[in-house]
């Protein structure tokens, strides 16, 4: 279906683009395939008047012209829909062409291989290799989650998504309803920024605890959608980077080697125990919890309090 209208929507803008004089509705229809095999006006018309306003959409100028003898046409000047030529200096292109290959999930290698084409085509010298002065290191992003691509493109396309959701101190995952933002890396995890219709209120949701499908949803996003800033100062939060105070817990010896890293101090305790010092912010207890018996929270109390109710809750099932 996603293909029928995709190749609908090209022979109307080759229509469009290809005329010299503004084409009537039944012209285009008695020239596109698609259109001729709709059922009714009503459903042609309804066909029509959507892919026209997802043509406009995807950046395409249309105008709407009315003859002398009052019929309406439509056509798409090809001076207006045309791009600047693109310049690229040394530098730039060589950024560009980096950013292209940084991408390894499948559907974006083939679009980012896609645009290093262009980008050769614009300057970008055919024997250039944006990793050769780098050596052995080479950056990429990882993305191992299935839902990360119907997410970014959700994110893309402003489209409300349902998914199943499994929170931290939960034993069974629960159907969330959210206009998603943005989605974000921290320190090699991935979270998605966004609206929840159920909660009235912005989460954020780590991507390695969706499970099954990402359902998408017709209607409009409700809620504004914030700058770039400020999702990302969101997920910074939520994924506890944001601390503005410091927790006390014991941690079993060989044990909990990303809390050691975080650790400000640490001190021997004795009988396989050490006591750290950790910087405490939003999201602390739900990551606690993840190492089981291994961690008890000394300070502060309401830590201890959370930990213990996500543990419970767990252990209910």
């Amino acid at each position: 279906m996603a293909i029928a209208k995709a190749e609908r929507l090209m022979n109307l803008a080759l229509c469009l683009l290809g005329t010299r004089r503004p084409l009537s509705k039944r012209e285009l229809r008695e020239s596109i395939e698609a259109y001729l095999e709709a059922g009714s006006d009503d459903s042609f018309n309804r066909m029509f008047e959507r892919d026209k306003d997802d043509l406009r959409e995807l950046g395409l100028v249309i105008e709407t012209v009315e003859n002398l003898d009052g019929e309406v046409g439509y056509l798409a000047r090809r001076d207006s829909n045309r791009l600047p030529p693109v310049t690229l200096d040394a530098e730039e292109a060589a950024a560009l062409g980096l950013a292209a290959k940084v991408w390894q999930q499948a559907r974006l290698a083939g679009a980012a291989s896609g645009a290093l084409q262009k980008l050769r085509a614009a300057g970008l010298p055919e024997d250039f290799d944006p990793y050769e002065a780098h050596g052995a290191l080479e950056p990429r992003i990882p993305v191992h989650e299935a839902a990360f691509e119907p997410l970014m493109l959700a994110c893309r396309d402003r489209r409300p998504v349902v998914f199943d959701y499994r929170k931290a101190n939960a034993a069974q995952p629960e159907p969330r309803h959210v206009e998603p933002w943005a989605l974000e890396c921290w320190r090699g995890t991935w979270y998605l920024a966004g609206w929840d219709r159920d909660r009235g209120a912005e989460r954020v949701f780590r991507l390695s605890r969706i499970t099954g499908k990402v359902r998408s949803r017709g209607a409009r996003f409700t809620a504004p959608v914030p700058d770039v800033v400020t999702v990302r100062e969101t997920v910074a939060s939520w994924a506890g980077e944001t601390a503005d105070r410091s927790a006390l817990i014991r941690l079993r010896r060989d044990a909990g080697y990303p809390l050691r890293a975080k650790a400000t101090a640490v001190r021997a305790l004795g009988d396989g125990w050490d006591e750290l010092e950790i910087p405490y912010g939003h999201g602390l207890d739900a990551w606690l919890v993840e190492f089981g018996p291994d961690v008890v929270v000394l300070e502060p109390a309401e830590l201890r309090a959370d930990v213990l109710d996500r543990l419970r809750a767990v252990a209910k099932g």
